[in-house]
């Protein structure tokens, strides 16, 4: 009956988006209430449950969040990301060219939030593309598979933050697990999927694309760019400064070594918040005064990146008090009953749940939140490691996204695709970013 009831919670927050077309966090909220009353639930304690579980996963999250897409609005705003992307570029050279659009995408996409990282790279692929005489698709697959993947595996983006916090693991571990199942998972979905698509839809590689619907993109001069070498290390700060307390702590554990406040602060800055707001502080001097930008317009571009995110926060806190409900409601105890006294790892089912609500939702971030409060109650019985049942569930979040995802549209109409060529891209590479991180973080379990 609790599997039933959530099915059917399911089914109504689809008819709710997709039928009623009513708001994804409005909807969150009604099928919350009604699957907590459903299950017998208290009255008196459903609110409380839900307050619980929004505010929950908005306290861990909100300040990683919020910071994080400051920092990738700086980024943006001052033509570091641009930098970043046409250096490469010219370094790899024409005969590498997807290679390039690979380390840029990933570089950027590690700072970006992936629509964000999405609107900012397509401008620049289609003035590659044009430059080089070379088909926009076989650039732009590279581009939103290293998008996609940082968006799923690596923190500071919305998923991996969030349900680290949920399941409580390493947020350092998560990165550097992370990084180790992204590389080969990007490679294979980007440059070698590129070529199985080429074979399955030929004529979608003849296509124009239309970029009309992002309106005038600011462009800039590469010499009023930020130099290439402070706009990574401004991009990837958060995360050497994350790897670095993560590596030191592995060390520190291997190797017997008393704690001491060296080592405690070293913990202590590369936790995520104080990472995420070192980060922020330099990229506000490198991005911004340092270049004689006013502290007026650089704050503009921070105001202007929680903006844009303030919905998005309301839909994970909504996803958050859902899974909450599940939680106190009895379901997850009852998947781990359904488990208890098996050997199976929690990672594939995790990885099949969260596969399972992605098809269903559309959204990864609500499915993984969602996945959150089925597998939960099962860690109590397995002593997997936290940070690749992370890693399972942001794979499966990812898999076989189609129409009720907004990243299926905004692929298909950007690059002018038929909804058969859609599928047979943007689907099917979605899926395949999705097996290969179940496979290389099933592949790691059997050595951390």
């Amino acid at each position: 009956m609790p599997l039933l009831i959530v099915a059917v919670g399911i089914l109504v927050l689809l008819l709710l988006i997709m039928g009623l077309k009513l708001n994804t966090f409005i909807s969150l909220i009604i099928v919350s209430f009604g699957v907590a009353l459903t299950l017998g639930m208290p009255m008196n304690d459903v609110v409380a449950s839900i307050e619980k579980g929004l505010g929950g996963t908005l306290g861990h999250l909100a300040l990683i969040f919020g910071l994080g897409a400051m920092l990738g609005k700086l980024l943006a705003d001052s033509g570091g990301a641009q930098r970043i992307a046409m250096t490469l570029v010219n370094k790899f050279g024409e005969r590498n060219i997807q290679w390039a659009v690979v380390f840029a995408s990933f570089i950027i996409g590690i700072a970006l939030f992936f629509e964000v990282g999405l609107v900012l790279l397509i401008p620049i692929v289609f003035a590659i593309s044009k430059e080089l005489k070379v088909s926009i698709l076989y650039l732009g697959i590279p581009m939103a598979t290293a998008l996609s993947v940082t968006h799923g595996f690596l923190p500071p983006h919305p998923g991996p933050t969030a349900i680290a916090g949920e399941f409580k693991a390493d947020l350092g571990q998560v990165l550097l697990y992370g990084f180790i199942v992204s590389i080969p998972t990007v490679i294979i979905a980007g440059p070698i999927f590129t070529k199985l698509a080429k074979k399955l839809v030929p004529d979608s590689f003849n296509k124009t694309g239309n970029i009309a619907s992002l309106g005038e993109q600011k462009v800039f001069k590469l010499e009023d760019t930020p130099g290439f070498g402070i706009s990574v290390l401004t991009a990837i700060l958060p995360v050497i400064l994350m790897a670095i307390a993560t590596i030191t702590t592995l060390l520190q554990e291997t190797m017997g070594i008393k704690d001491n406040v060296f080592l405690t602060s070293i913990r202590f800055i590369g936790s995520a918040a104080p990472a995420m707001l070192i980060s922020i502080l330099v990229a506000i001097y490198t991005m911004g005064l340092a270049r004689k930008i006013p502290m007026k317009t650089v704050m503009d571009s921070c105001t202007t990146a929680i903006t844009q995110i303030g919905m998005m926060l309301l839909i994970i806190g909504g996803g958050g008090a859902f899974k909450q409900v599940l939680i106190d409601g009895g379901v997850g105890d009852y998947v781990a009953e359904l488990f208890k006294g098996t050997a199976i790892s929690p990672i594939l089912p995790a990885w099949i749940i969260a596969a399972i609500l992605r098809i269903s939702l559309g959204s990864a971030t609500v499915a993984a939140l969602t996945t959150a409060g089925l597998v939960i109650p099962m860690l109590g019985h397995t002593d997997a490691n936290l940070a690749l049942v992370v890693l399972a569930t942001g794979a499966g979040s990812l898999i076989a996204s189609h129409v009720n995802d907004a990243g299926f549209w905004m692929f298909k109409e950007y690059f002018g695709l038929s909804m058969k060529e859609t599928f047979a891209t943007w689907t099917l590479l979605e899926t395949v970013i999705s097996v290969s991180g179940l496979v290389f973080t099933l592949l790691l379990s059997t050595i951390v």
